[in-house]
């Protein structure tokens, strides 16, 4: 499917009370601490959680501890939990659209309130049906999950199938029982499994060029490999060119953690076309190599097509001259659940377009904690 995501609403999902935002190609999204931005990224992954084989309604609300567990703290009156997206592109944003309400029954088993599918404005399905409300245990599942329900609409499933999702924990990639029982690890518990198991032409071919890319943030580094030990164990190899005339080669488990990360960044970027989650991806990386990150993500987004949505810190990401004021939301915790905002469509940056100024120069600073030189003050 061509396409992205153009627009979600959330309602009682975890740190939102309510939030509905437009979605551009590539996305931003900034805040403080525990202000939800995993959250925010982790309601399509829910999306993704539907339509996975060994997902489903179910395993997806399982994984996150229950209905309990997702519901808004603000929520009170409305117990309901609702996620809804539009899928589309510049052209025809709302193109389809998919909408889901639930809540837990009194044994607290999750239940279906509303499920809806439209594609460029008809209706291909309403839930509850005549069906459902004879039969209430229909609604322990989406039609979304079923290949016998979803003909019409197993096109808006596949492309929530193929969401992508990545946070590389290096000492998990390091982990020489990563792979035991796991699978599509987002943290890297099976990151070598999933490089092994791409076709040898693909890989060889990504692998040379993030090779060709690791060289650029580490110079010392010639050759990049994939091989098998004793056990049958896929292992990273790289060639370092040092005081030795034939250099030495070595195995994630002496890289850095930042060549691991960048590594991961790289894989994760050439290895599909649908929506790609990030997290942090400045995490152990120089700063220097940071500043060029959206840049390199833009090219790669050209050739592929995909958007790419990213949760981030780094004022040296966001001091990219390219990014726009409409890829940034800004997340903003209240007492009543976290507020989400385009940046573009906040009153005190109108007076700063058109003006040279770093658009990191204004949001850092508002997800800056209050009172953040106290700790200075901390004696243990």
């Amino acid at each position: 499917m061509d396409g992205r995501f153009t627009r979600i609403r959330l309602e009682n999902w975890k740190n939102f009370a309510s939030a509905e935002v437009p979605l551009s190609q590539r996305v931003f999204l900034v805040g403080p601490n525990a202000s939800g931005k995993s959250n925010f990224l982790d309601a399509l992954r829910f999306l993704r959680d539907l339509a996975s084989d060994g997902g489903g309604f179910q395993e997806a609300v399982r994984r996150r501890g229950g209905v309990s567990s997702i519901r808004c703290y603000a929520a009170r009156r409305h117990p309901e939990v609702k996620v809804s997206v539009q899928v589309g592109t510049d052209e025809d944003p709302g193109a389809w659209s998919y909408e889901i309400h639930f809540s837990q029954d009194n044994n607290q088993r999750a239940e279906i309130k509303k499920e809806c599918v439209k594609r460029g404005g008809e209706s291909l399905l309403e839930r509850p049906e005549d069906k459902d409300k004879k039969d209430p245990e229909r609604l322990r599942q989406t039609h979304l999950e079923q290949l016998y329900a979803n003909e019409k609409f197993r096109e808006l499933a596949d492309f929530f199938r193929v969401l992508r999702y990545y946070h590389i924990v290096p000492h998990l990639v390091r982990d020489r029982d990563r792979a035991r029982g796991k699978r599509q690890d987002p943290f890297g518990g099976d990151f070598l499994e999933q490089i092994a198991r791409t076709p040898e032409k693909t890989r060889n071919s990504r692998l040379r060029r993030i090779g060709e890319a690791l060289r650029v943030a580490v110079p010392q580094l010639k050759e990049l490999r994939l091989d098998h030990d004793a056990r049958g164990l896929p292992h990273l190899k790289a060639k370092y060119m040092h005081w030795r005339a034939q250099g030495a080669w070595q195995t994630e488990e002496q890289f850095s953690d930042g060549t691991l990360r960048l590594m991961g960044l790289l894989w994760a970027v050439l290895s599909g076309s649908g929506p790609l989650l990030l997290e942090e991806p400045e995490l152990s990386l120089h700063s220097e190599v940071v500043r060029y990150i959206p840049a390199m993500l833009s090219r790669i987004q050209r050739r592929y097509r995909s958007q790419i949505i990213i949760s981030t810190h780094s004022a040296d990401l966001l001091g990219d001259p390219g990014i726009g004021v409409d890829e940034v939301l800004l997340l903003t915790p209240e007492k009543e659940g976290t507020q989400v905002a385009v940046a573009s469509s906040l009153k005190d940056l109108q007076p700063l377009l058109g003006g040279e100024f770093r658009l990191s120069e204004f949001v850092i600073p508002r997800t800056r904690p209050k009172n953040v030189n106290q700790l200075a003050l901390f004696e243990g």
